[in-house]
């Protein structure tokens, strides 16, 4: 709901993307993973383009807050007024979740100077973009739950503890409290995992004492990552949830030199139509560029069935687990006895309101080359004749089969695809130890050399709404859930680049 206008002397931010210099490769099509140095200098932003933002600010009395070649961000800072004004942005101000935040509407103008160098403008509007998928039950002798180390165990997993590997872990609110995390790890008989709260446009480490609020989400993430992969370091990224601060966080964890994180875990999202084409082009860039550098980024990909929560009857599907260079997470219903797998199939909790893994297939982006030989479905709702299928792996995230885990002092049972993305991220710091090199970008493998060999549990019972599990790749589960130490095997075996 409209309740004014925006203080035109309000001094705003804005994030400018840049085009690349040069349109970069298929990661599988470069001899090696690039350097930070030469992902900047081969396809960073265009020196010229570079200089052309300088003199549109200059001429407009707007400051440079920040510069990343290598990202090809920069951000501007000044009067609102000045900066809508350039860009033709329609604002207002509007209550949402009984917060007063500024709101864009329409097209944005991008000036005749920067027209053809800039790719995405963010940081007009202040609503939240992403939702976290994480599904909170305090324990209750009516649920099955595993600790990540058993269900680490259930699939198989390599028995190294991922030392001297970074993973990243994208959070747009919320906060986790040392004490849970010390008393987590001491049920679970491991030593403490290093864990480095990162602030990224002002956003910080604040638990809400709610275990039902983004406090959740954030402990999920750890607790998960860190209960599979306890050697490894977890560098906790805070960002403001809106476009920008999501954006920003992603590339704070791409472009830290000092962390260097090796893999990426974001259990945040939002259904397509919720996003603008520009920002997933953005975003998409992004991940391209991580997956140059050899780092491997894991997205939940949804916990509203095949139709994502939205209203208009089609099937959709989350972004950014549709990107065609993220490793897209789908859930699972998982039943064991005596650390074996009984059963496993895909969750779908929709009748009685628990929720659903998501799944299906992008309008936005096309099906790309490594989904060539599986039957991907055409998307609902677009002209475009092919797209994107999602989710590539899975894991379980049905919360009545779910996650021990201790947060805002209350131990409590998790569920939801969100538990999927730090899972398969700890498995890929796993890899990355006993490889000794960073596995990255690896889906021409996964749809290759892994689905050929069978190295993942194939789910072949269930549905998320629209779609059905079959044998090989479905919109529900993709592939498959892991089977951790096939899947390094047969690794260890692929041809070194």
């Amino acid at each position: 709901m409209v309740v004014g206008e925006p203080n035109p002397k309000e001094i705003v931010q804005i994030t400018l993307i840049l085009n690349r210099r040069d349109s970069a490769p298929e990661p599988d099509r470069i001899s090696r993973q690039l350097t930070r140095a030469e992902l900047r200098d081969l396809h960073g932003a265009d020196p010229a383009d570079i200089r052309a933002v300088e003199e549109f600010a200059s001429a407009n009395h707007l400051a440079i807050a920040r510069l990343n070649p290598a990202a090809r961000t920069i951000t501007l800072c000044g009067p609102l007024s000045i900066i809508a004004g350039a860009f033709g942005a329609d604002l207002a101000l509007s209550e949402i979740e009984g917060k007063i935040l500024r709101t864009r509407e329409g097209s944005l103008y991008v000036p005749d100077s920067l027209r053809g160098r800039v790719m995405a403008v963010m940081g007009f509007d202040q609503r939240p973009i992403a939702k976290p998928y994480h599904r909170f039950h305090p324990r209750s002798s009516a649920s099955v739950a595993y600790t990540p180390r058993q269900v680490a165990q259930l699939y198989s997993f390599p028995t190294n503890t991922g030392a001297n590997q970074t993973i990243a872990l994208i959070e747009l609110g919320g906060g986790f409290q040392n004490s849970d995390l010390q008393t987590y790890w001491s049920q679970l008989d491991l030593p403490d995992v290093s864990t480095t709260a990162v602030s990224v446009d002002g956003a910080q480490n604040s638990p809400t004492g709610d275990p039902n609020t983004a406090d959740g989400e954030v402990v999920l993430d750890i607790e998960v990552a860190g209960g599979v992969a306890p050697g490894a370091r977890l560098a906790v990224y805070f960002a403001p949830n809106t476009d920008q601060g999501f954006f920003d966080a992603i590339n704070a964890a791409i472009h830290d030199e000092a962390r260097n994180p090796s893999v990426i875990s974001i259990s945040w999202g939002g259904a397509e139509p919720e996003w603008t084409p520009q920002a997933m082009n953005a975003f998409n860039a992004a991940f391209h560029d991580a997956a140059l550098l050899g780092i491997s980024v894991c997205v939940a990909s949804g916990d509203n069935g095949s139709f994502d929560g939205e209203p208009d009857g089609n099937a959709h599907v989350d972004f950014p687990a549709s990107s065609p260079w993220v490793l897209s997470c789908g859930g699972t219903t998982l039943e064991a006895q005596n650390g074996k797998i009984l059963s496993e199939t895909v969750w779908n909790d929709s009748t009685s309101g628990g929720g659903a893994t998501g799944g299906g297939v992008s309008s936005h982006f096309s099906r790309p080359a490594y989904q060539a030989k599986v039957n991907v479905p055409p998307p609902q709702a677009t002209v475009n004749p092919t797209g994107r299928g999602v989710p590539d792996v899975a894991g379980v995230a049905d919360p009545y089969t779910g996650y021990t885990i201790i947060v805002d002092g209350m131990e409590g049972v998790v569920g939801g695809t969100s538990a999927v993305a730090p899972l398969w991220a700890g498995l890929i710091a796993l890899f990355n130890e006993s490889l000794g090199k960073n596995l990255g970008w690896f889906h021409r493998s996964l749809y290759g050399t892994l689905a050929q060999h069978k190295a993942l549990n194939d789910i072949t019972s269930g549905s998320n709404g629209t779609y059905e599990a079959a044998k090989g790749w479905d919109p529900c589960t993709g592939l498959g859930s892991p089977n951790g130490q096939a899947i390094l095997k047969i690794l260890q075996q692929l041809p070194k680049k």
